[in-house]
């Protein structure tokens, strides 16, 4: 069982970033049901505005396979998806080495 990590960028206006984070809190709080889903953090760009990047680490493909299919974290993706300029930038890796996970 290989665990899965997945690094995404988005963006938004940079007008909106007030309502952009307050979604963002609601996808965080939708991850909360699901299973499997061992980090997910959301972290803003210094260097650009409206910028933001996802770190998450699931315990397996199983785990990934069913990531957004909650009620909670489907609301909060299109609460997210109405204020992006545009489309997310996802990255699906496998983690090889790392300090303070066990991989």
């Amino acid at each position: 069982m290989s665990k899965r990590s997945v690094i995404a960028k988005l963006t938004c206006d940079p007008e909106n970033v007030g309502d952009f984070e307050a979604a963002l809190a609601g996808l965080v709080q939708g991850a909360e049901e699901e299973t499997g889903l061992e980090i997910y953090s959301v972290h803003k760009d210094n260097d650009e505005a409206g910028t933001y990047w996802f770190f998450e680490l699931y315990t397996d493909e199983a785990a990934l396979g069913v990531h957004g299919q909650g009620d909670g974290m489907k609301a909060a993706m299109g609460a997210v998806g109405g204020l992006l300029n545009a489309k997310p930038d996802v990255k699906i890796l496998a983690p090889t080495v790392a300090k303070g996970l066990e991989l």
